[in-house]
């Protein structure tokens, strides 16, 4: 049977997994490691235990979902709609537009705030990119130079203060389209305040090697990772449009292989059946939101969610519901 390594963090509040197969593929994705989770939704369908009085038992105690009825599918769409919520607000943000490409989406009440900043951001009159706003938000003319772009608007992110949280100092490049042209480079934690679409295959390489130094996965293991597709989303909330595309990656490891905690981040390891898996996504909030996405995709690919059971298009369309560009 294949089965999947779970770990417990210990750095977080609520607890935090990562998988590893030592029989069968598993998914990495470079945009929601399992190893690095941040934010957790706190709602579950039955009574478990929560927060650090977390066990395993619980885990092992996640009620059987029935495969082949029309509600087999219910628990995945659940959490398909927490990563794609509020989809009718897309009205509320105007474009973001850089050399006659649009490159993202601001918030209306966002650009209040950028405003004041007329040597960065200014507002030129016309609805040529579809606003619903009359207007469109774009950089400064005298910002010619990625260089430029790059500075000025770390400076007003930096300016904004509180209203942008969890500034982590990390450069993401924006471009209209994956593969095209760098306009500039923009902190990370600001890049759904700018609906910037963060795909970068370069942090596939960037989560192998946390992976290898959180549960000791030699290099010559984790070298063979193989890239298997992608999955998108567009989740708005308030000032925010996350339009995030996950590059996805199978990682086969050798049948007796143990994870062990290198690091000091990670309190245990335990082997969950895949079967397992698939319930905790249905029935529980365990796993951070976007990562169910990339543990769904893993279970289509690998034939643990099967096409006679209704809604099976659907679902797998749903996982690709973002801006695959």
């Amino acid at each position: 049977m294949s089965c999947n390594y779970l770990y417990r963090s210990v750095s977080h509040r609520l607890p935090n997994f990562i998988c590893y197969t030592p029989i069968a593929p598993t998914i990495l994705s470079h945009k929601s490691p399992f190893c690095s989770s941040r934010r957790r939704r706190q709602s579950r369908s039955f009574s478990i235990s929560a927060g650090n009085s977390f066990t395993w038992d619980d885990v092992f105690r996640v009620p059987e979902s029935p495969q082949n009825d029309d509600s087999a599918l219910s628990g995945f769409f659940d959490k398909i709609k927490l990563c794609n919520r509020d989809l009718e607000k897309q009205c509320e943000f105007m474009p973001f537009v850089i050399e006659d490409q649009i490159i993202g989406y601001v918030h209306h009440g966002f650009a209040d705030f950028l405003k004041p900043f007329q040597n960065v951001f200014i507002f030129p009159q016309d609805n040529t990119y579809g606003s619903h706003f009359g207007c469109y938000c774009t950089l400064h003319p005298n910002l010619s130079t990625p260089n430029d772009r790059t500075k000025a608007v770390a400076n007003v992110v930096k300016s904004l203060g509180e209203l942008i949280p969890g500034i982590r100092n990390e450069l993401f490049p924006v471009a209209s389209a994956f593969g095209e042209h760098i306009f500039f480079a923009l902190e990370r934690a600001a890049a759904p305040y700018f609906g910037i679409k963060p795909h970068d295959i370069s942090c596939g390489e960037n989560l192998i090697k946390e992976c290898e130094e959180e549960a000791g996965i030699p290099r010559s293991i984790s070298h063979t990772a193989k890239p298997v597709g992608a999955v998108s989303y567009v989740d708005i909330e308030g000032y925010r449009m996350k339009r995030d595309v996950l590059f996805c990656y199978d990682l086969k490891l050798p049948g007796g292989f143990i994870p062990h905690n290198e690091d000091g981040e990670v309190e245990s390891f335990r082997l969950v059946p895949v079967t397992k898996v698939a319930n905790i996504i249905r029935n529980t909030s365990f796993f951070k939101a976007n990562c169910n996405l990339v543990i769904t995709d893993f279970l289509f690919r690998h034939g643990h969610i099967k096409p006679e059971v209704f809604g099976y298009l659907k679902l797998l369309q749903s996982l690709r519901s973002g801006y695959c560009s």
